[in-house]
């Protein structure tokens, strides 16, 4: 394969990520590569854009390859996902189509637990509102702050991420407590976690933080039983993906008092239309899904990317999901 000039089609780099990386004259040298600085509109553009390719680099995960599309594209052979969630991408059509698909699992672990704890410390600390109050003038109508010191964290997902989290947690001097799909009494020591059932966790988190893939096990996993036993004081906090969380749920428990407040990155539709109910909630901190949004994860990211297709020529598949 290696002898074989590839075909390497990006059609999505918007905004720009690829250009003017170490990772574009490094896929260069892997092929004849075509950059798109422009979002596909719809499907057939897609399909136009990844005519005759081998091998797609997919950038932004608003880009979906279903099985229309990669059925049209009967030259693809590899998928890979700069990220770590694959949700876009029809893997049981890549399987059949024998289309691989690699992705770039913790390479923004940093930058997501970053973001996570700055919008935990934005809610409970009511930066925004505050901020609007001295800009207003209206400096005697300051709230009381929650201290986070002595409370406990809730981690739902201890991916690479999660533990991430859980570890900054700690540093606050929360007790934190997880939950996972595949809980061992190992993962639970060398994380310093102590694991609890999902209703658990969430009767007795004073912040519950999300971090699980987009499945369809995990989609609307965090529901109206769910939030119902959260204490009125408590804080949801969600940088994975939107529809793990139902998402009219959460909007009814924030406007009627029965949590405490909520920062989230990510939402079911995105951009998230500023005529959205959460827009109009004084108790939310709203982020535009920017987790992994740093250079230097951009950067690692890339790099894996990279990594990936040439172990893949090389035929020692790295990362593959499919």
């Amino acid at each position: 394969m290696e002898a074989v000039r590839l075909r390497i089609v990006v059609p999505d780099d918007a905004p720009p990520a690829l250009r003017g990386s170490p990772a574009e004259g490094a896929l260069q040298a892997l092929g004849d590569l075509e950059v798109h600085d422009t979002l596909p509109p719809d499907p057939p553009a897609l399909v136009q854009r990844l005519r005759g390719a081998q091998v797609v680099v997919n950038i932004r995960a608003s880009t979906r390859f279903t099985a229309p599309v990669l059925e049209a594209c009967p030259g693809l052979r590899h998928i890979a996902v700069f990220g770590t969630g694959v949700d876009n991408v029809d893997l049981e059509a890549c399987r059949r189509l024998g289309i691989a698909v690699s992705h770039t699992p913790g390479y923004a672990a940093e930058s997501v637990a970053e973001l996570t704890l700055a919008l935990l410390l934005a809610v409970a600390n009511r930066v925004v509102g505050h901020d609007r109050l001295v800009r207003e003038g209206r400096w005697g109508e300051r709230r009381y702050r929650v201290q986070l010191a002595g409370k406990t964290l809730g981690v739902v997902g201890l991916g690479p991420i999660g533990a991430r989290v859980a570890l900054l947690g700690k540093a606050l001097g929360m007790r934190v407590v997880g939950w996972t799909f595949h809980p061992s009494p190992q993962r639970a020591q060398a994380l310093g976690v102590e694991f609890l059932s999902l209703e658990d966790l969430f009767r007795q988190s004073d912040v519950v933080s999300i971090h699980l893939p987009l499945s369809p096990q995990t989609r609307g996993l965090i529901g109206r039983p769910l939030l119902a036993l959260m204490k009125p004081t408590a804080i949801l906090v969600n940088t994975a993906r939107g529809p793990v969380v139902d998402e009219e749920a959460l909007v009814e428990a924030l406007a009627q008092g029965r949590i405490a407040g909520a920062g989230l990155d990510v939402f079911g539709v995105e951009p998230l239309p500023p005529t959205h109910p959460l827009c109009r909630l004084e108790n939310v901190v709203l982020s535009p899904h920017t987790g992994a949004l740093t250079a230097a994860a951009v950067e690692k990211g890339l790099e894996m990317v990279v990594e990936n297709l040439r172990a893949w020529l090389q035929g020692t598949p790295l990362r593959r999901v499919v």
